[in-house]
């Protein structure tokens, strides 16, 4: 069953394997003329993730959804108000294994219930069985109730969701033409536009009527988060249920988001909130279910949980062990760029003998399937030297992907020179050899939608040994198996396919996949942005071991978390596709000199190490990173 075109409405108890859905009598057609705003909003088309069968609800959820939000620690407006979602003693087992074991919670409009825990604990098994959607042969038990209605999907994959081959304007517009269809003739194609925009603004997308003429590949991650947004709100949804939404997003946008999530929860809709990230829930939730292996270990307010945690996991997600400061890689000094500190646009390339230099670097996308489009990234230079890293931030869409796929050879509309250890690498992958090949690796934001859903994991990060380095077969899998474990993936899990692990566990394989190849750049796009705190500081000491280790490997990280970017040798900003500002991780994010800069460190401050300029703080090598 697909994960976006079950009717979530009305599910009873359920028991066997996937629950039977009893069809709805068609309800009788509507006189024409205007509609009341209580009424639900008509179904999506079948590219929106958050399709749902409309029907008319109680009344009394009617009058509930018009109730203000009550102020986090108070009681609800109306306690008797029933919740317009419901999961009761869920059971989800897959081959034996429970995904989920006795899970039971309770969405009320206007609040936000927000499920916590480690990757692969069970969050997003959960949420989806509120849409309807289980996992292939899974056998289900328990009770899953929807109050009649649309039920919202914002996934934590956005790509997965979108039509590739569809601009955004036509799948946004496929759900505002429905809802205008009373309307004369002559006035529906503007009433539709000018919803598709109000979706995309309340969804803080800034270039609208840029963005519904591009396809979702020409988006950022975080771009194309805000465009599944945007349906889930065009849909008016009464229960939405959010996987990671602030995912791959930068910590100006990440406000804003969550200001856009807060108000639509002070509208009366539900929110289900699906998150690795503390500092989000923190901002938004008002009830908090802490999961681990599928089991519920601690449930509460969100003011006494978060700060009087009782079960010994939740006190662990709360408070993750710091990076050792051996295991820092400022702890070494750079090689190549000591006492660079530019700010302003960037021109000139700072020396490097070795490693990767990129020289003047323009790219575009292309308007209609022709060159020339807007650029996107403008005159970048930078330099990486082996044994370093490099932190590129920014806002979403602010170029640094397009950047990263241009030095992977993965963007045609391209200008500037791409050279490792001085020799210039072909624009396009096509024509790299299997040496540039392995040299230059790129680990995507989106891991689902890098792998063959059909195939196992291990084989599909095996196949890189083989193709790339001419290993044998044995000998790839033992390798692949080794290095799975490094990244905390066991042999066991890997053996599934892509459909059976979390995202999570999906971004560690891919990061596997990318370093069995031996790489000499290794370019990160966003690889911690989607798993718990636990688990993203294992992979960044992970990274910094094999940048200590491993001599002849530059290391890019693409980020839109400060934290993770003070722990780069060097920090590279870049605002509408220029690099503002340049130098080390110190002075970058403890006196940062470009406006833009700063705005961002002022967002992010209580999660950077010893940020702001004002406040004269200083990164220590040695200093804990915070949760």
């Amino acid at each position: 069953m697909g994960r976006g075109g079950a009717r979530a409405a009305d599910r009873g108890p359920v028991d066997g394997h996937q629950p039977a859905l009893r069809r709805r009598p068609r309800a009788p057609r509507r006189p024409p003329g205007p509609h009341p705003p209580t009424d639900p909003a008509p179904p999506g088309p079948p590219d929106s993730p958050a399709r749902r069968r409309p029907g008319p609800g109680p009344s009394r959820i009617r009058s509930a959804l018009r109730a203000p939000r009550p102020r986090r620690g108070e009681a609800p407006v109306n306690a008797d108000v029933p919740a317009v979602a419901e999961v009761r003693d869920l059971r989800i087992e897959v081959a034996g294994r429970a995904l989920v074991d006795g899970v039971s919670l309770r969405a009320r409009p206007g609040r936000v219930t927000a499920l916590v825990g480690a990757s692969g604990s069970g969050k997003t098994t959960t949420g989806l069985a509120l849409l309807g959607s289980y996992p292939t042969g899974a056998v289900v038990s328990g009770e899953v109730r929807v109050a009649d209605g649309f039920a919202g999907y914002v996934p934590q994959h956005p790509a997965a969701v979108l039509n590739p081959a569809r601009r955004v304007g036509a799948l946004l517009t496929d759900i505002a033409r429905r809802q205008v269809r009373d309307l004369p003739r002559g006035r529906r194609r503007a009433a539709a536009r000018e919803r598709v925009l109000g979706a995309l603004a309340a969804a803080h997308v800034a270039d609208g009527p840029e963005t519904v003429g591009r396809y979702p590949h020409q988006l950022s991650g975080g771009q194309q988060q805000r465009v599944v947004l945007a349906q889930a709100l065009l849909l008016g949804a009464r229960v939405v249920v959010a996987d990671e939404p602030t995912t791959g997003q930068d910590a100006l946008t990440k406000r804003r988001v969550v200001a856009e999530l807060a108000a639509v929860a002070q509208r009366g809709i539900a929110l289900v909130l699906l998150s690795h990230d503390l500092e989000v829930v923190r901002e938004l939730a008002d009830d908090i279910l802490v999961l681990r292996a599928g089991q519920i270990v601690e449930e509460g307010p969100a003011d006494r949980l978060l700060t009087e945690p009782r079960h010994p996991w939740t006190r662990q997600l709360l408070a993750p062990p710091p990076i050792p400061a051996h295991d820092d890689p400022r702890a070494a000094p750079p090689t190549a760029h000591a006492g660079t500190e530019e700010a302003g646009p960037q021109r000139a390339t700072p020396p490097a003998a070795e490693g990767l230099v990129v020289r003047d670097l323009t790219a575009r996308h292309r308007a209609g399937g022709r060159r020339g489009g807007a650029a996107v990234v403008r005159g970048a230079d930078l330099a990486v030297a082996p044994g370093e890293s490099l932190a590129l931030v920014g806002r979403s869409g602010s170029g640094k992907t397009t950047l990263a796929r241009c030095v992977a050879g993965l963007h045609r509309d391209v200008t500037g020179r791409v050279l490792l250890d001085g020799a210039t690498l072909p624009r396009s992958l096509r024509d790299r050899s299997r040496a540039e090949l392995a040299a230059v690796q790129y680990v995507f934001q989106d891991a689902r939608a890098a792998f063959d859903a059909y195939r196992p994991v291990l084989d599909q990060v095996a196949r890189t040994a083989v193709r790339l380095r001419g290993a044998t077969p044995g000998a790839a899998r033992e390798q692949a198996t080794a290095t799975l474990a490094a990244t905390g993936l066991s042999e066991e899990l890997a053996a599934r396919r892509p459909e059976q692990l979390s995202g999570g566990e999906l971004q560690r394989a891919a990061l596997a996949r990318a370093l069995l190849a031996r790489p000499r750049v290794l370019l990160c796009d966003e690889v911690t942005s989607g798993l718990d705190a636990v688990t993203r500081h294992g992979i960044l000491r992970l990274l910094t071991t094999l940048l200590r280790d491993r001599g002849d490997l530059a290391l890019i990280l693409i980020t839109h978390d400060l934290e993770t970017a003070a722990l780069a040798h060097r920090v590279a900003v870049l605002d509408a596709g220029e690099i503002v500002e340049q130098g080390t991780a110190r002075q970058v994010l403890t006196a940062p000199r470009h406006p833009f800069t700063a705005s961002l460190v002022r967002a992010s401050a209580p999660r950077v190490p010893g940020a702001g300029a004002e406040t004269g703080g200083t990164v220590a090598a040695d200093q804990p990173v915070p949760p």
